[in-house]
């Protein structure tokens, strides 16, 4: 049987040991404070849910840029049983990735952490181009993923990046037609971008269920 408390201790305490809290100017017990209080919504939004596997879990604990930055979170990235660090993806002219906002609508809250449920990395969705992508997701009353939200998936679940088995981030635009993915990159996470109508055989497009639910 599924323990959502064991998940969301485990999620916590592999933020704490990556360093979340000293990058956020928060001691560890600070940063449990503050997300301790999303515990209960995370019980309560994984009732009924499948059990994971490698591509789908039923919740994330999201951090987001209002607590740390983007890049430094990438940088704390791995794949499955390496060490080698996330990387943000050359193409990325500087200060292009702050440009770069959740999708209107996602209505993500505006906390500095958030849980998300029912994560899947989309790899039926493979070799669709994202704005195929996106009518296929939300004909299942699903809505897709952020940056974010893809950094905190790689983060606490590593082996959900896997060759072939990448995945886009629909959910974060910049007002042109890139689409943030995250791939492997030599033996390594990559933040890079692709064209909202090119689909590529190795990459698919990350969902989750509609609802996120901030610290109130």
């Amino acid at each position: 049987m599924y323990d959502a408390d064991s998940e969301f201790d485990r999620q916590v305490d592999r933020l704490v040991e990556l360093g979340y809290p000293g990058l956020a100017g928060r001691t560890d017990d600070d940063f449990r404070a503050l997300v301790a209080p999303l515990r209960a919504a995370a019980r309560q939004g994984t009732a009924g849910l499948p059990a994971p596997t490698e591509g789908r879990v039923p919740f994330l604990l999201v951090t987001t840029r209002e607590l740390i930055p983007v890049a430094e979170r990438l940088g704390l990235t791995t794949l499955d049983g390496k060490r080698k660090p996330g990387v943000l993806d050359r193409n990325y002219a500087e200060g292009d990735l702050a440009r770069f906002d959740p999708i209107k609508e996602l209505e993500v809250p505006e906390s500095p952490a958030y849980l998300l449920f029912d994560v899947d990395r989309g790899a039926d969705l493979v070799n669709l181009a994202p704005a195929a992508a996106m009518e296929v997701i939300t004909g299942k009353d699903r809505l897709p993923l952020t940056i974010d939200e893809g950094i905190a998936f790689v983060t606490l679940h590593p082996s959900a990046l896997a060759k072939n088995k990448c995945f886009s981030l629909v959910g974060s635009r910049c007002g042109d037609k890139r689409v943030p993915a995250i791939w492997i990159s030599q033996g390594a996470p990559k933040l890079g971008w692709c064209w909202y109508g090119n689909p590529h055989t190795w990459l698919g497009s990350a969902s989750a269920r509609p609802e996120r639910v901030g610290l109130s």
